[in-house]
């Protein structure tokens, strides 16, 4: 297994204000009225209410960061409801510096997507990222043969759609996974639940929630590299033992990684 390493998931919340401007909605139109309007519109037509991904506002970019220097979890927020542009522009500014293998499951099909339509609306700026080997130099060069946006390199590596073989309906949920494999799984939230939980203030239970479920994927990676080779068994024994004793020093003052150390058989 080669470092360095950044797993990452996002949690998002409905672009009511972004919806509001696409709908020209009434401005003495409260947000939860344009919001069940749109979503009684689709319900009518037999559509999903899930928002678009152009219209997921980005609220937490959480992130296990594996180098030579050890294991470390950070979450990106938007704690004033007003930065969005700079948790996404922060993602991309840690891409730059440490040209990591990005790994996310179903960051193809979601997170990634997400992080380029809100991106591209603040403006953000990803170089690195969006590299595909059309430069001059030796190290963009590099990117042609392996780089962040083909579905099919390694630079970002999507678990969901690699285990199923590309196929969507091989995909498996991560919160069964996790639990099949051992590992603690979701603790208390799903995805659904996100969007009211923000509306009730519990920011920092989301953010929770995120880091949990970014954690669960970066132990389903490195089963993965158990599994292809890429770590033999005393490695990943140690990589368990080094997750473990990470978040047991986070623990005193971070009751979710107590509950998910609890929690894990």
């Amino acid at each position: 297994m080669s470092w360095p390493v950044l797993v990452f998931d996002i949690e998002s919340i409905p672009d009511v204000a972004g919806l509001r401007a696409l709908r020209d909605a009434p401005a003495e139109s409260t947000d939860a009225e344009v919001y069940g309007a749109w979503a009684a519109e689709r319900k009518e037509r037999g559509q999903s209410d899930f928002m678009p991904l152009y219209l997921q506002r980005v609220l937490v970019i959480s992130c296990v960061f594996r180098n030579a220097d050890g294991l470390r979890i950070h979450s990106f927020v938007d704690r004033d409801g007003a930065s969005e542009g700079k948790v996404i522009q922060t993602f991309f500014n840690t891409v730059e510096k440490h040209v990591p293998q990005l790994v996310s499951w179903n960051g193809g099909g979601f997170d990634l997507p997400v992080l380029h339509y809100r991106g591209l609306k603040h403006g953000v700026v990803a170089d690195t990222y969006w590299s595909m080997g059309e430069g001059g130099s030796a190290d963009d060069r590099e990117f042609k043969w392996n780089n962040y946006i083909s579905r099919y390199h390694m630079r970002h590596l999507d678990l969901m759609d690699l285990l199923a073989m590309y196929q969507p309906k091989n995909n498996a949920p991560l919160d069964s996974m996790a639990k099949l494999c051992g590992f603690p799984g979701k603790l208390g939230m799903d995805g659904s639940m996100v969007y009211r939980a923000y509306l009730d203030g519990k920011l920092e239970d989301i953010r929770r929630y995120c880091e949990t479920d970014v954690m669960n994927t970066y132990l389903m990676y490195c089963r993965f590299q158990k599994m292809r080779g890429g770590l033999l068994e005393n490695e990943y024994e140690q990589e368990i033992a080094l997750v473990k004793e990470t978040l047991g020093n986070l623990a005193p003052t971070e009751s979710h990684w107590d509950e998910y150390l609890k929690a894990w058989v």
